[in-house]
């Protein structure tokens, strides 16, 4: 849709009423027209031809295939094109997307859905081969596809445009998280898993690529956030929660594997306790009235303990004693993750925005492993504390 826009100068915020006079009674400055006239002009003046009849713009289309050259000159041209997030990547060669595509009964060509960033531009759809090519740049394996494909089934990108920048979590639940070794305890949000890590980065790379994220163009977060490089991209731990997995909770099944996908701006502080604390913390933060809160099995024990039977009674707790008028129980979300070395739990502001199966791309035959799965070394697990303690 052509819009007719005007502009006042920036920041609008935490200045005086006098430059906000100023700024209305000034002029745009884009146009150098007087602002208010410029408004007036705007909504009065019948449309022009080039309004009545506007040009779409249209992306050209990535060819399928590069020319081959050295492996150092296509890193380079992967690099200068921004198809990537800055770090080194997996060549995509065809030879490797097929493999990559053994990790699916799928057609390649398949459209599994459309992203953009930013909501001026065009969507970008993408089929089961393209999304395979990011799961190769990321450095995944075919047994780590179905997640990836379940995550871009989603449609949503890990960093939407917005100047405040945004974080995401992406959490996977059932079955699958233990069949490709993904870490659902200690470390879990650290740089310490192979699945965890690629499947993460295999996001920000879809979002980069088909979401076309240009920085001051498409993309306008002015600082940026350092979580969108692999994202939150982890397992709930399921087998150590004293409550009903996030899936189940949100009606699926518990032998069936799902994603979900939250979002927000902000990280907060680590804080120990039981619901009181927790809601001193969202009054303390104040937000959006949207909150995830992470936490450790050993805190999530405590919450029952304390007689939280289900997390959705937490939820209903904290929204009526919140005295918020925007804060509902369905915007406070729980995840148990965390190796019990701690109590802990982690407050986000973030919102659950989607949730969808895995199961339906994973090949009849089951998740395609190697006949030795590639894993990074296993951390001990600890159980109510008893990490480094000689039983």
């Amino acid at each position: 849709m052509p819009l007719r826009w005007s502009f006042p100068p920036y920041p609008v915020a935490w200045v005086p009423r006098e430059t906000l006079h100023e700024y209305v009674h000034g002029n745009d400055p884009i146009t150098g027209v007087p602002l208010m006239q410029e408004i007036v002009n705007a909504l009065t003046r019948p449309l022009n031809n080039a309004e009545r009849n506007p040009v779409i713009p249209r992306r050209e289309k990535r060819p399928r295939l590069l020319e081959p050259d050295t492996e150092a000159n296509l890193h380079r041209y992967f690099l200068e094109n921004g198809w990537t997030d800055g770090l080194p990547i997996i060549l995509p060669t065809e030879e490797r997307v097929a493999e990559m595509l053994t990790g699916t009964d799928h057609d390649s060509q398949e459209e599994v859905g459309m992203m953009t960033v930013t909501t001026h531009e065009e969507m970008n759809s993408y089929t089961v081969e393209k999304v395979a090519v990011c799961a190769v740049m990321a450095g995944a394996r075919s047994e780590h596809l179905p997640v990836i494909l379940a995550i871009a089934e989603t449609k949503h990108p890990n960093m939407p445009s917005s100047t405040g920048s945004y974080g995401s979590i992406v959490m996977v639940n059932g079955p699958v998280r233990n069949i490709i070794g993904m870490n659902c305890g200690g470390a879990a949000l650290g740089p310490f898993n192979y699945s965890n890590g690629v499947i993460g980065r295999a996001w920000t790379l879809m979002t980069i690529i088909f979401g076309d994220a240009r920085v001051g163009d498409t993309f306008m977060a002015t600082i940026g956030n350092g979580l969108s490089f692999t994202n939150q991209c982890c397992g709930e731990n399921e087998e150590r929660s004293p409550y009903e997995p996030f899936h189940v909770r949100r009606g699926f099944k518990a032998e069936e594997s799902t994603v979900s996908i939250f979002r927000g701006w902000n990280v907060m502080t680590l804080g120990m306790g039981n619901g009181e604390q927790i809601l001193q913390r969202i009054k303390n933060m104040g937000g959006m009235g949207t909150y995830t809160f992470v936490l450790d099995p050993l805190c999530a024990n405590t919450l029952k303990n304390d007689g939280y039977e289900t997390l959705e009674q937490l939820s209903e707790w904290i929204s009526k004693k919140a005295d918020s008028p925007w804060l509902k129980p369905e915007g406070i979300n729980f995840i148990v993750v965390g190796g019990e070395t701690n109590p802990i739990w982690q407050s986000t502001d973030y919102r659950h925005y989607a949730i969808t199966g895995v199961d339906k791309w994973i090949p009849e035959t089951g998740i395609k492993l190697d006949e030795k799965p590639l894993r990074m070394p296993l951390g001990l697990k600890c159980a109510d504390g008893s990490c480094g303690i000689d039983l």
